[in-house]
């Protein structure tokens, strides 16, 4: 087992226990010393990059055994890492930043050793949807944590259509290349929300961006490049809000486009869906399907 000497206090981990460990998303003291303390003491650390978390605990100190767990990886190691859970060793799991399984490798293994009755144990610490959300000025009594959408337009447009009459507050993450991508797509399915952009927290160039989503759009638009991780934040659905038709018009496109059924029954599903005269939906699909065709 691996001992941390410049510790005075030391942490007996328990055999045959995986320890889900979160780790800082950017400033490397945003840690708890439990975390420190664990990942001193397991046998094993499976780790999202272990070159990456080798070099984080080099500056705490720490040595470790590591094995690689990400998401090209999880089918073959999972069974490998169970294996040895049950075999009495301690594992602790990390991802890059923040914490295991929150959009992060980790569901398939802790999903495995739940069900195989291994001990799971969590060390929390940073994630960088709590972060965003204790900053941004949003209802907090209740939201609604989307995590990364589809890359493919479709799936993304159809996710978010579902997400519009959500009344709570709406997190999701995205990469600095797809971001503004995104802010036109949500734009055109919920209307001109107010919304607060986090990108770099906790890092030297942290930035937050409040406004219309309009105006953030036209605030990224407005620089060369956007650096650094986002993490969004969307006012929810107001009660007695009236439904963004040009939301429901997309959402009729990407029904014709994917699916081969009559728009008598695409009309039904959809006036189901945003509470709406099945009449109304039936007419704006034949008009939507009339200019596809004339646009051939």
């Amino acid at each position: 087992m691996n001992k941390n000497s410049s510790k005075k206090s030391i942490m007996v981990v328990s055999p045959g226990t995986l320890y889900v460990v979160a780790t800082p998303i950017g400033h490397r003291d945003d840690i708890t010393l439990r975390a420190l303390n664990v990942l001193g003491h397991v046998d094993l650390i499976a780790a999202e990059d272990t070159r990456k978390t080798r070099r984080f605990l080099d500056l705490h100190g720490i040595q470790g055994r590591f094995i690689s767990y990400h998401e090209h990886n999880e089918n073959e190691r999972t069974p490998q890492i169970l294996k040895k859970l049950k075999t009495g060793a301690s594992i602790a799991l990390v991802s890059n930043a923040g914490t295991p399984s929150v959009s992060d490798p980790g569901y398939r293994l802790i999903k495995s050793a739940a069900k195989n009755e291994v001990s799971i144990v969590p060390v929390p610490g940073v994630s960088a949807a709590a972060a965003a959300l204790s900053v941004a000025g949003l209802p907090t009594d209740a939201f609604t944590f989307a995590g990364f959408l589809p890359k493919k337009k479709g799936k993304r447009l159809n996710q978010l259509g579902a997400l519009a009459r959500e009344p709570r507050t709406l997190i999701i993450y995205e990469s600095p290349k797809r971001i503004l991508l995104l802010l036109k797509d949500i734009i055109s399915i919920m209307g001109n929300r107010y919304c607060v952009l986090a990108r770099e927290m906790t890092k030297l160039h942290e930035e937050f961006i409040r406004g219309r989503l309009s105006e953030i759009l036209e605030i990224l638009e407005g620089r060369s490049q956007t650096k650094g991780e986002c993490t969004l934040l969307i006012s929810g659905c107001e009660d007695g809000s009236t439904v963004n038709w040009e939301t429901v018009r997309n959402e009729i496109r990407n029904e014709l486009e994917s699916k081969n059924e009559p728009v008598s029954r695409l009309a039904q599903k959809i006036s189901q869906k945003y509470g709406l005269s099945k009449n109304k939906v039936y007419q704006e699909a034949l008009e939507i399907r009339r200019q596809r065709t004339e646009d051939r």
